[in-house]
């Protein structure tokens, strides 16, 4: 039975690493938080946009964020990135569409 507990343990701990690694301290927030430029283009309303900020947040990426129905400038920065949906991210060079965190990732 001890041996099933330390296996489900073990098996949770990986499962989880991404939140477990910042609660101990094990990487360098100000080192990933620093690596490029994230900008989110998103609505109040959009479930995937809520899931892009999770995302960023439970890994210590900085953002900025602009919503394209509160703001014109915002709305034409989104348009001329080829907008056709919320959310798009610019990530350093690279525009992203939709929610992708593997490609998200890879971009910074």
């Amino acid at each position: 039975m001890k041996r099933i507990l330390l296996v489900l343990a073990v098996l949770a701990t990986w499962q989880h690493w991404d939140r477990i690694e910042p609660l101990l301290g094990l990487r360098d927030n100000a080192r990933v938080a620093g690596q490029g430029e994230v900008i989110l283009y998103a609505t109040s309303w959009c479930g995937y946009c809520a899931k892009t900020r999770e995302f960023l947040g439970d890994r210590g990426i900085a953002y900025t964020e602009h919503d394209i129905e509160k703001s014109a400038d915002a709305r034409r920065a989104y348009e001329a990135l080829g907008g056709r949906g919320v959310p798009l991210l610019k990530v350093n060079d690279t525009v992203i569409h939709g929610y992708n965190p593997q490609g998200i990732l890879a971009a910074y």
